[in-house]
Parts: structure tokens; C-alpha cells; sequence
């Protein structure tokens, strides 16, 4: 596999202050993600396990969520289209959104429809570091007809004057075939949509861009792409099926790898030297500095570029967390 040369960063600067007069639609699965902290006492005398003491608990937007505030720490104007629960979880995550400078709006509240949620139960004892004992997922009720109608409807109505739409889907069945068929509508009227799709991505034809990971990749196509003439084949064999114009693929630890329709392959290492400490939502941050690289104008090949720095300062943080602008200038600037 040829490798481009790692070109000199900083000249990506100036792209970045286009970022504020961007406007990016984040549709798709808003899921919270709440930690529970505590610190583990004894065993229980009901059954074999820890008895956890609550300390504190936080939430913090996952899936679309996650996207969503990642696009808003980088100073896109955002507009969120999706669903909650009319629930207490539903009320916090939309909190957390409107803090972080999203417009939710488009978010509608369904009542008997519980809000996608992750909750983490991290504990250890006293003066130990706090470590996940549990994860307890929340999976929501289908879709109901008339909400998908309205949830349509705020999609066209938040793309108006937007110079990108993101798909976020995590398989909770907001992006119905129907909603995939009006962001096809968008993409047609010139506007870009990115797709990240974690189990459906075969379903996203027409679309501009699509962003799997090699096991994504794999599961979409029959292809093992752990080579690199696999993943060239595998590339290739989906982007001709979806007929999408760019194809990102994120292989961790080896970096990512960009196909665009009538250009050669670009291949770039993971930026940076330092191992990962939690890779927890660096798919969104991916997605997120990509989109907002091609709402403000970049070309396919720089917004790689960006979302390849963003990814390598997400994952040096702990749990689902952000990237803001300040932090990617600072490596552009920094890089050799």
C-alpha cells in the first residue's frame, strides 16, 4: 500500500475559521450517555456481587448527540433532527445539547418512545481510580408512523440554507428507509451528506460520502479488508454499489484511508505517536471534523486531513468527549 507523504499541516489553519459560518444538520440515533460513579463497600448478602455507594452521576450526549456537540465545540452552527423520549433522560440529554450551543429544535419529544440510553456503572474503592463494572442499555420502542412524517419534515425544514447534512445512524431506526430517501432529495438539491452508519451502510446509496471502519467495511461487503488489496477491493466494490463520492475508512491504530470516485487511493497514518486512551465516540469526532471541513468548502483529501488530527486529541481523552478548534489549530501549528 503507497502512503502519501505527510504533508506540512499548518496550511489547513485557515480552514478552520470558515467553520463559523457553516451550517451543518446532525440527523440521525441521539442516545445519552450517563456514568454513574460509586465506590464499591462489600458484598451484598441478597447475591454475589458488589454493593456500589452512589457518588455522582454525569450525561453526556452519545451517537448523533456526540456528532452533534462535536460540530458545535468547532464552532458550526448545528441543528439537530431526531427523537427522545418524554422522559427525565430525554430532558437532561436536550439540556446538555441547548448548552452546547445546539439547536434542538428539531428534536421531538415522543411520548411512550423511552430515550436511547448507555449507563455506565463505574466504581473502585476508596482512593482507587473508578473502573466500568456495568453497562445497561435503553433500547427504544420502534418508530411510529407520524412521527417519522414529522421527523421529515423538520429534516427539510432544518436543511434549508445548510451547507451539509450528517447521518448518524446507530440502528434505533430514526434513519428509515423514508429519511434516507429525503436526505437522497437534499443531496440532490446540492447539498452534502455524510453517512455514518454503524450496522446499515448498504442501505445509504446516493449519498456523497460514507464513513465505516474496516469491520463495518467488511460486514458491508464479504470483503476482508485487514490487507491492503482487500480493503482497496472492498473500497471499491461499495462505493460502485452505493454510488457515493467518497468512501472513509478508519482502521485505528494504521489511520484512515480515503476513496474518492476517478482518484488514486490516499492512505494517511494515525497523526501523532501516542497510544489511545479511550476510543469511545472518536467515530462521531471523525465524522463530525470531516463534515464541517466540506460544509466550509474543503476538498475531501484536507477534510480527511482535519478529521485524522481531531482523532488523534479525542482519543487521548476519557470517555465520550470533544474536539474543539483550539485544540486542532494548536497540533497544525505544532506538527512537524
Amino acid at each position: 500500500m503507497v502512503r502519501s507523504k505527510p504533508p506540512h499541516l499548518a496550511p489547513l489553519a485557515p480552514l478552520l475559521q470558515k467553520f463559523v459560518k457553516s451550517r451543518v444538520v446532525v440527523v440521525g440515533d441521539f442516545v445519552a450517555d450517563e456514568y454513574v460513579y460509586g465506590e464499591t463497600e462489600r458484598i451484598s448478602r441478597e447475591a454475589p456481587v458488589l454493593i456500589v455507594r452512589f457518588e455522582r452521576s454525569e450525561l453526556a450526549p452519545g451517537g448523533a448527540g456526540n456528532a452533534a456537540q462535536n460540530l458545535a465545540s468547532l464552532g458550526v452552527e448545528v441543528r439537530a433532527v431526531g427523537l427522545v423520549g418524554h422522559d427525565a433522560l430525554g430532558s437532561r440529554l436536550l439540556g446538555v445539547l441547548r448548552a452546547g450551543s445546539v439547536d434542538v429544535k428539531g428534536v421531538q419529544r415522543v411520548h411512550g418512545r423511552a430515550t436511547e440510553a448507555k449507563t455506565r456503572i463505574l466504581a473502585g474503592g476508596r482512593s482507587t481510580r473508578r473502573q466500568q463494572m456495568l453497562r445497561v442499555d435503553r433500547t427504544p420502542e420502534p418508530v411510529p408512523a407520524a412521527v417519522e412524517r414529522r421527523l421529515i419534515d423538520d429534516l427539510l425544514r432544518a436543511a434549508r440554507g445548510a451547507t451539509a447534512v450528517l447521518a448518524s445512524d446507530y440502528g434505533s431506526g430514526v434513519l428509515s428507509p423514508r429519511v434516507i430517501e429525503a436526505l437522497r432529495a437534499l443531496r440532490r438539491q446540492g447539498i452534502p451528506v455524510c453517512v455514518d452508519s454503524r450496522y446499515a451502510l448498504n442501505t445509504f446509496s446516493g449519498l456523497t460520502m460514507l464513513k465505516p471502519n474496516e469491520t463495518e467495511l467488511e460486514a458491508a461487503t464479504g470483503i476482508r479488508a485487514s490487507t491492503p488489496s482487500g480493503l482497496a477491493r472492498a473500497a471499491r466494490s461499495l462505493q460502485r454499489r452505493l454510488g457515493c463520492q467518497s468512501l472513509l475508512v478508519t482502521r485505528g491504530r494504521n489511520g484512515m484511508s480515503l476513496f474518492e470516485r476517478g482518484r488514486p487511493p490516499l492512505h494517511l497514518d494515525a497523526h501523532g505517536e501516542k497510544d489511545a486512551v479511550d476510543v469511545t465516540g472518536a467515530g462521531d469526532t471523525v465524522a463530525a471534523t470531516y463534515a464541517a471541513a466540506i460544509a466550509s468548502g474543503a476538498s475531501a483529501a484536507d477534510a480527511m486531513r482535519l478529521a485524522n488530527v481531531a482523532a488523534s486529541i479525542v482519543v487521548q481523552k476519557a470517555g465520550t468527549a470533544t474536539v474543539d478548534r483550539g485544540e486542532i489549530l494548536r497540533e497544525l501549528l505544532e506538527a512537524p
